[in-house]
């Protein structure tokens, strides 16, 4: 197992409601795939440093997990199709 973490960006119109539901979903996708969510970390809303499909702000979270990562690429397809994200990386931390 190794350790990711993923930083997300996602959209400043929503409410904390929707926010929860985005990254429940990320958080569902990691351990049905025996992953396992060490933290996560809502940063809140900042301002971007350019504007991304006209948004100056996001909201920001970050998510710890530790998982084989020969999933990865599932949680890019899911970033790829959910439009409240609006930017997100995912790293594999050193050890």
């Amino acid at each position: 197992m190794r350790k990711f973490e993923i930083m997300m960006v996602l959209r400043p119109d929503l409410d904390d409601e929707q926010i929860r539901a985005v990254v429940e979903r990320f958080v569902n996708i990691i351990t049905d795939h025996d992953g396992e969510v060490t933290a996560i970390e809502p940063w809140g809303k900042r301002r971007l440093a350019y504007e991304i499909n006209d948004y100056k702000d996001g909201f920001y979270v970050l998510i710890n997990y530790e998982a084989d990562g020969s999933f990865n690429n599932e949680l890019e397809r899911n970033f790829r199709i959910v439009d409240t994200v609006i930017r997100h990386i995912i790293v594999r931390q050193e050890a």
